[in-house]
């Protein structure tokens, strides 16, 4: 799990205005946080099941928002994949 200076700092940084803290590429950086952070605990950890349950579900959840961008607005879904480096 993230903490709440790391959270932050993603949240100030893909923001798109001053108010702005649920929008989906805020959601999807910092499920691209967690997704890193789980990934390496389960490199070390192999056996756990239940991280991996969780792992999977959060990587669900971030192709459905970024499923739910790039038909809103595909402009927005190709800088946000872009500045994080996902592959699609």
């Amino acid at each position: 799990m993230l903490d709440g200076e790391t959270k932050t700092q993603i949240i100030r940084e893909y923001r798109i205005n001053d108010k702005d803290t649920g929008s989906a590429e805020i959601q999807v950086a910092v499920l691209t946080e967690n997704i890193k952070q789980l990934t390496d605990h389960l490199r070390i950890h192999r056996k756990d099941v239940h991280s991996r349950r969780g792992l999977q579900g959060m990587v669900s959840k971030r192709r459905r928002l970024l499923n739910y961008l790039s038909n809103e607005d595909v402009n927005r879904y190709q800088t946000l994949i872009a500045r994080l480096g996902l592959r699609r």
